[in-house]
């Protein structure tokens, strides 16, 4: 690592963030008196966590957040991007909230504020009651109705003081690996029959923000899992699976909110969407910003013609890795095309938020200090592209670290670490990485750097 990335100032007038996800670092929501969600089902199923753990207690931060609360204080951010889950405040997806967990997620609100952090919920981080999946899940339309319905009853009690919120987190992974190809929970292996899912959860997002903004929300918007996608070699074949992969992971879910419709899903063979009059109108009204997590692009070829997809994800020629391997290439540029692609193809598109972008690495489980450097350099670049997209008129206003903490990382279980802060999942003992002082050196160098700005113009 250069020692240039560690004295990088990050670009101006940017505001800067870090996130979490409840399962992932509180735990189950049965475990304290809640329901039991898709998570605790995924789990329970021999083999489908790599390390054969559960997301019991994860960090156990829904127990003790004052520990969190002082990390995040520290790294002097405007926002904290944390998850509240459904099946915590309607354990079975119906009927009044849990007074337990709403007054607990209103305590943890005030703390954020007293830390002089804005609180910025996301309201579904893949948390779904498996009372909700028994019924359909995001395959039944009427899921988005009780989905506004939780939105209502967590708006009711802490819009006095929220006014920022996530709806939805990467609906795309939700649909692909969680309804497609079982990878993630609820594990379902439907492949192109997960499609109606795609529609489902953009209608309930719109459900959701109709009731923010009844209750005062000054931004309401969703973030998705975007990818640069690249065609393994110039073939018209690859040209073919890319396009196709390009449209089922980022334009099925960029288009409707941003222009009103779907891509044409039938010049593909593919069914076309469960659409009913006035559905898409509220979802091309439902955004204030556009969310957007990267990680990495994704390389696909022209798969076997009697398989069961016309692509299939290759390694990236070239690229380094992430602690995923090939899987995770780390191409910082691609998210700089990305984003050029996405206001070309959308020019009037309102404000861009990066809501998560981070790596993981191979880290110890019982460590002192760690200097990750690949990290520091994994997040320097890739907010350099940033800085490179917002140069070229693209209107990103904040970008998001994942994680502020290592957690239980899904189908990995506690094998991958993200976190600027190391977790002893043993102990639960937090340790700031070389990463955490990092980011939090840069912000202060850049708002530094904003200041003198401002004062000589």
């Amino acid at each position: 690592m250069s020692s240039a990335s560690r004295d990088t100032v990050l670009p101006s007038g940017l505001r800067w963030s870090a996130a979490t996800s409840s399962i992932q670092i509180e735990g189950s929501p049965a475990d304290d008196g809640g329901g039991r969600s898709i998570w605790d089902d995924f789990a329970d199923v021999p083999g489908a966590v790599r390390d054969g753990s559960t997301p019991q207690r994860a960090c156990d931060s829904y127990r003790h957040p004052e520990s969190d609360v002082a990390l995040i204080a520290g790294l002097g951010i405007d926002r904290y991007r944390f998850s509240i889950p459904w099946a915590r405040v309607q354990p079975d997806g119906r009927g009044p909230g849990e007074t337990a967990a709403l007054d607990h997620y209103s305590r943890f609100v005030d703390a954020l504020l007293e830390a002089g952090v804005t609180p910025f919920p996301t309201l579904y981080h893949w948390e779904m009651p498996s009372a909700v999946e028994s019924d359909g899940g995001w395959l039944a339309r009427d899921t988005a109705e009780r989905f506004g319905e939780y939105a209502a009853l967590v708006a009711d009690r802490l819009s006095d003081r929220v006014r920022h919120w996530y709806t939805l987190n990467e609906p795309a992974m939700t649909t692909l690996q969680g309804y497609g190809t079982g990878a993630l929970a609820p594990a379902r292996q439907l492949l192109f029959g997960a499609l109606p899912s795609v529609h489902h959860q953009l209608l309930a997002h719109a459900h959701a923000a109709e009731e923010l903004r009844l209750r005062g929300a000054a931004a309401v918007g969703l973030v998705n899992n975007h990818t640069r996608v690249l065609p393994l070699t110039g073939s018209h074949d690859d040209l073919v699976a890319a396009t196709v992969y390009d449209t089922l992971h980022n334009r099925l879910f960029s288009e409707p909110l941003l222009a009103g419709g779907y891509p044409d899903l039938e010049a593909f063979g593919l069914p076309s969407m469960p659409v009913r009059a006035g559905d898409l109108e509220r979802i091309r009204s439902s955004i204030d910003f556009y969310g957007i997590n990267f990680y990495n692009p994704t390389t696909v070829t022209a798969a076997d013609p009697t398989g069961p997809l016309p692509f299939e994800i290759v390694p990236t020629p070239g690229a380094p890795v992430t602690g995923f391997g090939s899987e995770w290439p780390i191409v910082p540029g691609a998210l700089r095309d990305l984003l050029l692609d996405l206001h070309h193809r959308h020019p009037r598109m309102p404000a861009v938020i990066i809501g998560e972008n981070g790596a993981s690495f191979p880290e110890p489980d019982d460590a002192g200090r760690i200097d990750d450097a690949d990290r520091i350099d994994y997040l320097a670049d890739h907010i350099a592209a940033v800085g490179e997209a917002i140069a070229a008129g693209v209107p990103v206003e904040e970008y998001t670290v994942w994680s502020l903490l290592d957690n239980w990382e899904w189908a990995d279980g506690f094998t991958q670490r993200f976190g600027l802060v190391h977790v002893d999942f043993a102990t639960g003992e937090r340790t700031p990485k070389a990463s955490y002082d990092w980011y939090r050196d840069a912000i202060a160098r850049t708002r530094t750097a904003d200041a003198i700005e401002r004062t000589v113009l």
